[in-house]
């Protein structure tokens, strides 16, 4: 019994010691790969089709599905998804029956190293991949050890009557030279249960309070008058501000906002939450910003992008809806994309550290108005065609687009709220 102790007391004193030689050994001063994220108006256009595709509202519940996925498109998802998570990077190599995945994520300034790289082998199988290597920085985990830790993992949650029907989406994935192919079978609790965890309690309970809020304001204005975006967007930030006493100030600006544009384009929590079904619904009203309809809707899509995700997605999607519409519709408009920087720069603003989110203060003193989210954007070019557009500005990236931008950038500059942001 005596050597039990001396060797659980010997495990006891060497297991922080490991735990730091493991970290140690699992950080870089170089990242394993150096990409440049830049998501255009095409990429955007191709996530579009690949969702609007798999969309589960459109799906029968028990239909067998497959989605495939190119490399390039596995690419551009995972790259955009590494940027959002310390500015990183990543390459995916997909081959027979294996898939290559190198990652390198930016660490915060620390004594032991710059870059968490992660590089890692898979093959197809039954269900889920499994592991045929597995390196974080100089250390080497054993295959057998992750793939271990995933059948329990798996086991778990198939077992958990919460999230039991989310694990058993997924039925197989094949791996081919530069193509990923899931195939996968559709329910209605696997939709409420993953909805559940991608939005934690906490925040649900943050999204109700600003609910509660657009409920009463919303019940106390004229039902055949339109409303500006200041009238609500004002004593949303209030009540941010007081909640923030109490809590985090960036997660309550952040639910303000994702509420106000799921309320202003028209959209019930519900589709995020399925709790929601049961919140109290606001009135809907005509709301406006400038005079118009749609900037509004721009403004506040681009703020709760930027609040939840980062500015780069939002400029792009901002972008690609003006491509589009030259394309389909009411023509590329310049004022749009306006609205869209706008709502990027505010939603910016409301994530941004105490410093300059107390420029909101003397706005709010004062009373927040219209002029104070979006400068005077009347004069510039809007409802052009395709040929047009190309004519006038030559296309995305050319000249006279860049210059046109530029003094978009500098007109929503000048404003006090965002001025040094």
């Amino acid at each position: 019994m005596r050597w039990l102790l001396r060797l659980f007391l010997a495990g006891v004193l060497l297991l922080p010691v490991g735990a730091l030689m493991g970290l140690w050994l699992a950080v870089q001063d170089e990242p394993l790969v150096v990409n440049e994220v830049a998501l255009t108006p095409d990429h955007i256009a191709r996530a579009r089709r690949i969702m609007d595709r798999h969309d589960p509202r459109r799906m029968r519940p028990g239909v067998l599905r497959t989605m495939m996925l190119s490399q390039e498109d596995l690419e551009i998802t995972s790259n955009y998804l590494a940027s959002r998570v310390g500015k990183g990077a990543a390459r995916v190599t997909l081959q027979d029956g294996l898939a290559v995945v190198r990652v390198s994520i930016g660490l915060p300034a620390n004594p032991l190293g710059r870059y968490l790289n992660i590089d890692a082998a898979l093959h197809d199988g039954a269900r889920l991949p499994a592991f045929d290597a597995l390196r974080i920085g100089h250390l080497r985990v054993p295959a057998f050890l992750c793939n271990l830790l995933l059948r329990l993992a798996m086991s778990r949650l198939e077992g958990s009557a919460d999230y039991g029907a989310a694990a058993d989406v997924i039925k197989r994935v094949s791996i081919t030279p530069g193509l990923l192919q899931v195939n996968f079978e559709w329910s209605v609790a696997a939709a409420s249960q993953i909805k559940s965890v991608l939005v934690p309690p906490e925040e649900q309970a943050r999204w109700r309070a600003y609910q509660d809020r657009l409920v009463a304001l919303t019940s106390s204005l004229p039902r055949d008058q339109p409303v500006s975006l200041e009238r609500l967007l004002g004593p949303l930030l209030q009540l941010a501000r007081e909640r923030a006493a109490q809590g985090d100030a960036a997660l309550e600006h952040r639910a303000m906002v994702v509420v106000l544009a799921f309320y202003v384009n028209g959209k019930g929590l519900a589709a995020l939450v399925p709790s929601a079904r049961s919140w109290p619904v606001p009135a809907r009203r005509v709301v406006t910003l400038a005079g118009r309809t749609d900037f509004p809707q721009h403004f506040t899509i681009s703020a709760a992008l930027t609040a939840t995700a980062g500015s780069p997605l939002s400029d792009a999607v901002g972008l690609y809806k003006e491509v589009d519409d030259a394309r389909r519709g009411s023509g590329f408009s310049f004022n749009d994309i306006a609205a869209d920087r706008a709502g990027t720069r505010f939603g910016a603003l409301a994530m941004a550290g105490p410093d300059a989110r107390a420029r909101l203060d003397p706005v709010l003193a004062r009373g927040l108005r219209e002029a104070d989210l979006i400068p005077d954007v009347r004069d510039l070019p809007e409802f052009m065609a395709e040929s047009e557009f190309l004519r006038r500005f030559g296309g995305v990236g050319a000249p006279p687009y860049r210059r046109m931008m530029a003094d978009i950038e500098q007109r929503i500059a000048a404003l006090p709220l965002y001025r040094g942001g």
